[in-house]
Parts: structure tokens; C-alpha cells; sequence
């Protein structure tokens, strides 16, 4: 178990690492106000009626860095920051989540693969690790063989499955940014100094994804060597 806690340790400092530099570096951009003088709100309307997109409705939703497309409801949820402020920071999300709502009119394939994915992963994230301890204790104490060895393999299904889910979030985040980054600067939204501000921004965005997906698959690694690495 010591390599476990080792994983864990190292994933969760990387991770804090990265989200904590997300946010420094929005504080940053928050302070790099737009000439243009437009809202978060304003920026994501205007980039949603551009791409010829009606039937979104561009809402307000409480807390920091809580900022989401809902393809469900289609509704791009800014975060009270986002959705009020007039600046670099503020422009980048909110374009960002519209071009989530431009791959869904456009029916972006990895887009429309993770929400096919999203009910299995509901269900999978909530017990994978724990089947796959309690197979490996069980099937400890039955001599590694039957049914715990069973119930571990399940689990690492499970876990197999979130690890497919965050590699597929990463080009569908990537794309998102690339296209809300095109818009900003071919519609001549953001000056230059602000559109360098708002790349750097989604960069650090899209790392705290790049780090969960790798964590995610270094969890994968390692149990799967701890359920097949010690049989015969």
C-alpha cells in the first residue's frame, strides 16, 4: 500500500500545484480589463449569436471557476465573477464554455462520445476503488482465487472506464479553447496584450484536466499490477 499512498501523494501535489496556478494566473488576467468593455455575459452572447446559435441561454451560477456547458438544459453556466467582470480572464471562460455549445450544434464526435459516457461514469466513479480494495482483501483472504479476484476485476473495469472518460474530456476541452481562442482574436474582440492573456489562462485551464487524466491512469496502473501482477 505504501506505493499507493505514494501515487496518491504525488498526483494530489500536482494537482494542487496546477490548480493553484490556475488561480493566480486568473487573478492576474482578472486585472487586464477589456476595451472593449464587455462582459463575460455580453462576450458569450455575442460568440453564440455569431456561430448562428439560438437556442442557448447564457445564465449566472454561484461560485469560483464553476463556469460549464449544459448540453442537457443548453445552457452555458458562467460563474458570478465571470458573467459580471470585464476582462481578459472573464473572456476566456466565457468563450471557452461556448465553444463547448459550438461543438454540441456542430456535433463534435469526442463531445458527443464523453456525454454518451457520462451515465456509466455516474455510476462507475462511485464504487470502482472501493471493489477493487475489497476484492483484493477478499481475495486475499481466500487465497487470491474466486470471487474476490472477481469483484477486483470489476473495479478495475470501472476505473477503466473513468480513465477512458478524462483522456476523452482532453481533446474535447482543447478544442473548446482553440475555438473560443479563434473567435476572440478573428472578431477582433480582445486587443493583443489581452488575447496573450486569455491564451495563458485556458492553457493553465486545460493542465488541471491533463493532470487528472494522468493521475487517473497512473490509479489504473497501479491496481491493475496489484489484482494481475501477482498471479500465476
Amino acid at each position: 500500500m505504501i506505493g499507493f499512498y505514494i501515487i496518491i501523494g504525488a498526483i494530489s501535489l500536482v494537482s494542487w500545484l496546477v490548480s493553484n496556478k490556475l488561480k493566480q494566473k486568473f487573478k492576474f488576467y482578472s486585472n487586464v480589463h477589456l476595451r472593449n468593455g464587455m462582459s463575460g455575459a455580453e462576450i458569450a452572447t455575442k460568440m453564440l449569436a455569431d456561430h448562428g446559435i439560438s437556442d442557448v441561454e447564457v445564465i449566472s451560477t454561484p461560485g469560483m471557476l464553476t463556469d460549464h456547458y449544459n448540453p442537457a438544459k443548453k445552457t452555458v453556466n458562467l460563474s458570478e465573477g465571470v458573467y459580471n467582470q470585464r476582462n481578459a480572464a472573464s473572456a476566456a471562460v466565457a468563450a471557452h464554455e461556448v465553444g463547448h455549445a459550438v461543438q454540441h450544434a456542430k456535433a463534435y464526435e469526442w463531445l458527443q462520445l464523453r456525454s454518451k459516457l457520462v451515465p456509466a461514469v455516474s455510476i462507475t466513479s462511485k464504487f470502482s476503488q472501493w471493489l477493487v480494495i475489497g476484492g483484493i482483501i477478499l481475495g486475499a483472504a481466500s487465497g487470491n482465487t474466486g470471487i474476490g479476484f472477481i469483484i477486483a476485476i470489476v473495479g478495475l473495469v470501472f476505473m477503466a472506464v473513468g480513465t477512458i472518460f478524462s483522456f476523452i474530456t482532453l481533446p474535447v476541452e482543447y478544442d473548446a479553447s482553440n475555438r473560443a481562442l479563434a473567435w476572440l482574436k478573428n472578431k477582433n474582440m480582445v486587443s493583443q496584450e489581452e488575447f496573450k492573456g486569455s491564451e495563458d489562462a485556458l492553457k493553465w485551464a486545460a493542465r488541471t484536466y491533463l493532470v487528472a487524466a494522468i493521475g487517473s491512469l497512473a490509479m489504473l496502473l497501479y491496481w491493475g499490477l496489484q489484482i494481475l501482477g501477482g498471479r500465476d
